[in-house]
């Protein structure tokens, strides 16, 4: 197997860690302001600002992830 094979692969399954840790972060994030909106009805649109902005950094954490993953993949 060769190091541009490896590459390949390794950064196949990186990006595959990236989006399932993605998807529990949103989904985590998701039941907390779920269930803050359950407990306070109240403060529902303060809730959902916040979630959004917080999916917002998960998922540019996990661009950068992805990006990091493509780089080194065409680098190898």
């Amino acid at each position: 197997m060769t190091s541009a094979a490896l590459a390949f692969l390794s950064a196949g399954i990186g990006a595959g860690l990236v989006i399932i840790g993605i998807g529990f972060g949103i989904g985590k994030l998701a039941a907390a302001a779920l269930d803050g909106i359950a407990r306070q009805p109240s403060a529902t649109g303060d809730l959902r600002a916040t979630m959004i902005v917080a999916a917002g950094l998960v998922e540019g954490a996990g661009l950068f992830a992805l990006v990091i993953c493509i780089l080194l993949a065409l680098k190898g």
